[in-house]
């Protein structure tokens, strides 16, 4: 059984976060940065000092390969 992580924001000063390319100006957005462990942080964009979770990179290929073969719709 996976486990979400939340990690601190002292954990993930200097993450570099990037919005999809398919992101509109509305600011309803997730954010994603790839840390040094190899792990993928995720964030919601109106709320930047909130919670991040955090998951292996394994668990993000899943996740995006879920998103472009349709599993979500």
């Amino acid at each position: 059984m996976n486990h979400t992580r939340l990690t601190s924001h002292a954990t993930l000063a200097g993450a570099t976060y990037q919005k999809s390319s398919r992101s509109t100006a509305s600011g309803n957005c997730v954010e994603v940065a790839t840390l040094d462990s190899g792990y993928r942080a995720i964030r919601d964009s109106k709320n930047p000092t909130g919670a991040t979770l955090t998951i292996t990179a394994a668990e993000w290929t899943a996740f995006t390969t879920s998103l472009r073969t349709g599993k979500f719709d």
